[in-house]
């Protein structure tokens, strides 16, 4: 059985997914910790996962529905228990 190239998969497709996928994560842990560190990483990896690939903008976007509700969220949890924002 042979695969043709488009039922490959490109490297930076995987790569940018899984870029996605980390940013995702950083979006959740600003619900626990200090949401104006976490925030920025997010969003960068969110951009460089967009410009990478175009397969996977879905993730992209969903990705940056999480880190906004989040952040929003995250704050204000930090601010209702007086922990530190950065």
């Amino acid at each position: 059985m042979t695969s043709t190239a488009r039922d490959r998969t490109r490297p930076t497709e995987t790569v940018a997914g899984i870029m996605a996928a980390g940013a995702c994560f950083l979006g959740a842990m600003q619900l626990f910790y200090r949401p104006f560190r976490l925030a920025p990483a997010a969003v960068i990896l969110l951009l460089i996962a967009a410009v990478m690939s175009t397969e996977q903008q879905r993730l992209v976007r969903v990705g940056f529905a999480i880190v906004g509700v989040c952040f929003i969220v995250g704050a204000t949890i930090q601010i209702l228990t007086h922990h530190p924002l950065y």
